[in-house]
């Protein structure tokens, strides 16, 4: 079924400050450590600038036809984001109001498959519909992490998700952030799976903290081995 959003009445208002939000728990434990680790790697680069939001679970605000609705990404990027008017914690984000429309939209699969690709159009909205016709957000990825599938859509020029081929290396550009993403199997913390991680356009892997001190480590014990095998003992 088409609706066309010319029947809604799309408006953009801030999240009123009694507004009891609901609490969902996540699935599962996965959820909030994709998205940490996905976000620590652009911190740790130096890419998260003044006025750009990284953000997992919280609340993005439409209003459609006089009614709030509210959708939480698993992940979200977004620039240009307006700061706090009081010191405070940001509870929500309103797109055109606050800031930009996220650059991508990030959703784990859930158990009901159903959730990530609605469509509908009524209130309230699938959350297909409302990042594609109503926030209109240029890339919507969808990541299984348990079998490392991503699934990227860009919104073509007629206004529709297109699903997006990757690349050679099996990564897909994400033009807002200006990195490659990607599903790399590996081990971080206490997980080991199928992570999201981030390529430069140079094809290199950005980092986590824990791999930047073990590669910093074993540079310094090479190093140390060659002074040895010169007859030079390092310094402690």
């Amino acid at each position: 079924m088409t609706v066309s959003t010319a029947d809604l009445k799309i408006t953009w208002e801030k999240l009123p400050d009694d507004f009891i939000l609901d609490e969902e728990p996540v699935e599962n434990i996965d959820q909030p450590l994709l998205a940490a680790a996905l976000r620590e790697i652009l911190e740790i680069a130096g890419l998260i600038l003044e006025h750009i939001l990284i953000a997992s679970n919280m609340g993005v605000c439409a209003t459609l036809n006089g009614k709030l609705v509210i959708k939480a990404p698993d992940w979200f990027y977004a620039r240009n984001v307006q700061p706090l008017v009081a010191p405070g914690i940001r509870r929500s984000y309103t797109p055109n109001l606050e800031g930009e429309i996220p650059d991508i939209v990030l959703e784990f699969l859930s158990v009901n498959h159903y959730d990530e690709y609605s469509s509908k159009p009524t209130l309230p909205p699938g959350k297909w519909f409302f990042y594609e016709q109503i926030l209109r957000v240029p890339i919507y990825a969808i990541f299984e992490p348990a079998a490392g599938l991503l699934e990227v859509y860009r919104l073509n020029s007629s206004g529709r998700y297109e699903v997006q081929q990757p690349d050679a290396n099996n990564r897909y550009w994400i033009a807002g952030v200006g990195l490659f993403l990607g599903a790399w199997y590996g081990t971080k913390a206490e997980r080991t799976g199928y992570w999201l991680r981030w390529w430069d356009e140079s094809g290199e892997m950005l980092l986590w903290g824990a791999e930047m001190v073990e590669r910093e480590r074993q540079r310094s014990e090479r190093l140390a081995a060659q002074l040895r095998a010169a007859g030079i003992e390092p310094e402690a």
